[in-house]
């Protein structure tokens, strides 16, 4: 190559520098290109993820919207008693409450009742012989009985009463000797005025005048003896018509007097004024309220006595009366005292009580109502029952509002319990629970149901079904389980 034609070495290495330039530039385009199409890729990649949440195909909406899986609710199979309970309210009442209200004034000399002697007080208990209350001089004391005071009993009276005056008389140990059991003679009149010489009274006198009586009668008697004497004498010496005539004579008027003496000496003595005695059924007995204080004028009633066990009286309404029946076991529960106490039921009425006003109270004196009078205020509405304490109650609770648990079923002893909800009934007429054991498998097992309490029953596996304490049983289905979505 001739020196003219030799390349500008200048000129050549611009030319391979712009070369070299022009091959970067294009490698870079590439470059660039290719970054995007990369970014392109991975923009669309998530684009079409995110489009998958949004964007659900027909199948997938279905099934999305179909209800969820459902799972099995279970309980354990329980072995232990079963108890059905009745709660109501109850109120502590007496047996018998009596108010003491003495009629008029029976002391000597007395114009107007007065108390002289101070009634016991509200809480007291009384024994039988006791004296209440004085009235004008004059004792008011308790004796056991039941028939009701109507009468003064004199010498000479005769009834059920005059017996429930002997029996009392002689439980405080004055018997009354050979009197017949109702007649109140010679042994009555002993006993009587025996038992208020313990008290420190004399008693009241049948007649006002008895002794008077008793003496003329004597008198008399004593003459009509002496005159038949002197004519018996008078026969013996001139024995003829007239001596015997007059024998005959004085020995009838003797006769007479001497049936007169002993009318007079019956009808003396001793006598019990109704106004006097106070019948209770039983004893120890209780002050429940006092109305009068010493000095004043008795207006009604003095104080009111109650006698006899404790009990309580509850009303059952139309839906529990079936449920409860006499012999059933109680719980007593007094929340005011923290009085627990166990008892059964007595009796269960028959007819709801109307709730209207009761008007029980007892105003003649030695009168008394039965548990649960009224007292003239609004009476509960419902079937009463009547509770009776295994043993005797504090009288501090009488009165007292309380809460009875009444065992109205029972199983005897342990048994086999499951929720009532666990029981299904088939077309079959066979009644079942459903056992659900591992890996899901459900097992009937048939049985025959017994109590009912508080949610759950007893049940019995028929002959050859197996079923213990601790299998699950299927009581409902949940259908949460498995909505994890």
């Amino acid at each position: 190559m001739s020196e003219a034609e030799q390349p500008d070495p200048t000129t050549t290495s611009e030319t391979s520098g712009r070369s070299r330039r022009a091959a970067d530039n294009g490698l870079s385009q590439k470059r660039k290109w290719v970054a995007a199409v990369a970014v392109a890729a991975v923009l669309l990649t998530g684009a079409g993820i995110a489009a998958s949440f949004v964007v659900k195909s027909p199948a997938q909406a279905a099934a999305e919207a179909e209800p969820p899986q459902q799972g099995v609710l279970t309980a354990p199979v329980e072995n232990r008693v079963l108890k059905d309970s009745v709660i109501i309210r109850g109120t502590v009442v007496a047996g018998q409450s009596v108010d003491v209200a003495p009629s008029g004034a029976s002391g000597e000399g007395t114009t107007s009742a007065v108390v002289t002697k101070a009634p016991k007080s509200v809480g007291t208990e009384i024994k039988a012989g006791q004296v209440l209350v004085e009235v004008s001089g004059r004792p008011v004391f308790a004796l056991k009985g039941q028939v009701p005071v109507y009468r003064d009993l004199k010498p000479g009276s005769t009834g059920d009463d005059v017996a429930q005056l002997q029996s009392a008389l002689a439980a405080l140990g004055h018997g009354t000797g050979s009197d017949a059991e109702g007649t109140f003679g010679g042994g009555t009149k002993s006993a009587l005025t025996a038992f208020y010489a313990s008290i420190g009274y004399n008693p009241v006198s049948a007649e006002a005048d008895g002794t008077a009586t008793v003496q003329d009668a004597q008198d008399a008697a004593t003459a009509a003896e002496r005159a038949w004497q002197d004519a018996e004498d008078a026969r013996q010496k001139a024995s003829n018509d007239e001596t015997q005539k007059a024998v005959d004579r004085a020995a009838q008027d003797l006769e007479r007097a001497r049936t007169r003496l002993t009318e007079a000496q019956v009808a003396a003595g001793p006598m019990l004024p109704a106004s006097e005695v106070v019948y209770l059924s039983g004893f120890p007995a209780r002050v429940d309220s006092v109305n009068a204080v010493l000095g004043s004028a008795p207006t009604g009633k003095v104080m009111t006595v109650s006698a006899g066990r404790l009990a309580v009286n509850g009303y059952l309404q139309e839906s529990q009366k079936g449920l409860v029946r006499a012999g059933q076991k109680v719980e007593i529960l007094s929340e005011t005292t923290g009085v627990k106490a166990t008892a059964s039921v007595r009796s269960v009425a028959d007819t709801m009580a109307s709730g209207q006003q009761s008007t029980g109270d007892a105003t003649a004196q030695g009168t008394g109502t039965d548990a649960g009078a009224g007292t003239g205020a609004a009476a509960p509405q419902g079937y009463l029952v009547v509770v009776e304490p295994d043993k005797s109650l504090p009288a501090a609770t009488v009165g007292q509002d309380v809460r009875l648990t009444v065992e109205a079923a029972s199983t005897k002893g342990r048994a086999l319990v499951v929720p009532v909800t666990a029981i299904t009934a088939g077309s079959d007429g066979r009644t079942v629970v459903t056992v659900l054991e591992a890996g899901d498998r459900q097992r009937r097992v048939e049985v025959t149901t017994g109590t009912t309490g508080d949610g759950y029953v007893e049940v019995k596996p028929a002959a050859g079904a197996v079923l213990a304490e601790g299998d699950q049983v299927v009581t409902g289905v949940n259908s949460a389980v498995g909505d994890d979505r």
